[in-house]
């Protein structure tokens, strides 16, 4: 099938090649990547909306090429949403139309910074993406992970996890968006520190992937401008098509793995335990007092 209309809110697209594989090893083809898009956005766009996207797009499937695109490429429809910053047009990622135009043209993974375009280096949250080893079994990941909730429960910060949709699992603390990235950065330093210091044969903060041997890489650093992440339900260019999943703190402790999250999976899983990044997104959880007091002791303290 060479070509096929598809309405999303209001608009109607045309969607070329459905039938192209994107994903062989799994059979998933490009229309099959639009209808999980269609069925994951309401959850998505809570959060990806007004932040400056980034797209890795595999135009011959993930077997193929990989280009990364920041900003508005050849033509565009007058409706996608963007912004003009450093000379370019960025797209924001704030309906599922622009997710489905995107994904037309290619795009399989959808990153976003740590701060919204309106609310330009002011981070709305802190972020800790727990990358391991390779052959590093899951386990440590979230051993590591538990640690980490438990220092940040000490420190009065609500946590929450999702899996990265790769091979590891990523930390975010809602903060108001009041805050520079230099601040947010000095309390992201002190937490990794102080891990490191807890778990120094597991923990490494060594970015330089050759130097980090067998150890977990504890990011604290991808906390900074213009600086990308997964987004939440973001599928990912891995052979299973795995997807970037929030997950409870229960299901930490009593494990799972990054594979059990798929395209195949996660709508079901949508269905029936709702959208767990809901705290993430809402403004109503985004704390100011708890961060003004921890900034205040790491500044005291000096570390």
């Amino acid at each position: 099938m060479e070509k096929q209309r598809y309405a999303i809110e209001g608009r109607e697209l045309e969607i070329t090649h459905p039938d192209r594989v994107v994903w062989p090893e799994a059979g998933i083809a490009k229309l099959d990547l639009i209808r999980f898009l269609m069925e994951v956005a309401p959850y998505m766009l809570p959060y990806t909306r007004d932040r400056m996207l980034m797209v890795w797009r595999y135009p011959d499937g993930i077997g193929g090429k990989r280009v990364e695109e920041r900003s508005v490429h050849g033509e565009a429809p007058d409706w996608l949403p963007r912004i003009a910053y450093g000379g370019k047009e960025r797209i924001l990622l704030n309906d599922a139309a622009t997710l489905a135009w995107l994904a037309n043209r290619g795009a399989v993974e959808f990153h976003v910074p740590i701060d919204r375009y309106n609310r330009k280096d002011m981070p709305t949250e802190l972020v800790f993406d727990l990358d391991p080893a390779k052959g590093m079994p899951f386990e440590a990941v979230r051993e590591v992970a538990l640690k980490l909730k438990e220092t940040l429960d000490g420190l009065s910060l609500a946590s929450f996890p999702k899996t990265s949709g790769a091979t590891g699992l990523q930390v975010f603390v809602p903060i108001a968006p009041k805050y520079t990235f230099e601040e947010a950065r000095l309390i992201n330093a002190f937490v990794a520190r102080y891990m490191q210091e807890q778990l120094p044969d597991r923990i490494t903060l060594e970015r330089v992937v050759e130097k980090r041997g067998d150890k977990l890489y504890f990011d604290y650093l991808q906390l900074w401008r213009g600086r990308t992440m997964a987004a939440v339900y973001s599928v990912r260019g891995t052979r299973a098509a795995t997807v970037s999943t929030p997950v409870t703190w229960d299901e930490v402790e009593e494990g799972f793995e990054p594979g059990d999250f798929t395209i195949a999976t996660v709508p079901q899983r949508l269905r029936t335990v709702g959208d767990l990044f809901r705290s993430v997104s809402s403004e109503a959880h985004r704390v100011e007092q708890q961060v003004d007091e921890v900034l205040a002791f790491v500044r005291k303290s000096g570390r």
